[in-house]
């Protein structure tokens, strides 16, 4: 299977004069899991190279250098996931004044 086949559903359709027409259609939820999947994927890559930083004879590092680098990553993984929040936090809101 190709990289393309793998991003697509490919649909073989022949129109009225026995023409072959190609359709690619992928769903939104295809298009979600391929692409999430990637990403997470090169995240926890990244992570996983960033441990190989730990090895103190290769590196010098402070206390205060681990603390800024988790810090920042524990931040945006916060804000990352107050936007997927947000969307189910809408659904079921309704306003009151109590």
């Amino acid at each position: 299977m190709t990289k393309f086949e793998k991003c697509y559903k490919i649909y073989v359709i022949k129109d009225d004069l026995g023409e072959i027409n190609m359709k690619n259609e992928e769903t939104k939820r295809e298009r979600f899991v391929r692409v999430a999947e990637s990403r997470t994927n090169k995240i926890l890559n990244m992570v996983q190279l960033l441990g190989n930083c730990s090895n103190a004879s290769t590196y010098e590092y402070s206390t205060e250098d681990i603390e800024k680098i988790f810090n920042a990553i524990d931040f945006e993984l916060k804000e990352a996931k107050k936007k997927f929040n947000k969307v189910d936090s809408k659904k079921g809101s309704k306003f009151t004044l109590n």
